[in-house]
């Protein structure tokens, strides 16, 4: 038995990893699936916006939600969390999870329902994260 640490792993290890901790996963989780969704926004063919995640069970797991510098200001995210939203509701969801930085959209967020349920402090140094719900 050899126990090594790793400055630089090899994406395939980190790749292996990753898949073995879900095969557990879904082995014993209650929900069978999870499902990407995502909204985008496109001029003239180039994303400009645009939100992703995923759906399983009860919840909706919004990843990132971002709008183009050029296009800030234009209500696109309020937008975009709509429609995301919308889907998830179609898709059985009741709830929606989220994570942000103390320097990205905590007040746009709670401008549209969510709580902050838990703070992480000093993360990574001296910021903090977010995470928030809101029911669907």
């Amino acid at each position: 038995m050899k126990i090594e640490v790793l400055d630089n792993p090899d994406k395939s290890l980190v790749d292996f990893l990753d898949e073995k901790i879900a095969e557990f996963n879904w082995q014993h989780w209650e929900v069978s699936e999870r499902l990407p969704i995502a909204v985008q926004i496109k001029v003239d063919d180039k994303v400009i916006a645009g939100a992703a995640g995923r759906t399983f069970g009860n919840w909706l797991q919004l990843s990132t939600l971002w709008v183009s510098d050029n296009y800030r200001g234009q209500q696109l995210g309020a937008k975009i969390l709509a429609k995301l939203e919308l889907a998830a509701k179609d898709r059985g969801c009741k709830k929606c999870i989220l994570d942000t930085l103390n320097f990205q959209a905590m007040p746009f967020y709670q401008k549209y329902g969510y709580e902050v349920v838990w703070t992480q402090q000093e993360y990574p140094k001296t910021g903090c994260k977010y995470f928030m719900v809101k029911a669907l």
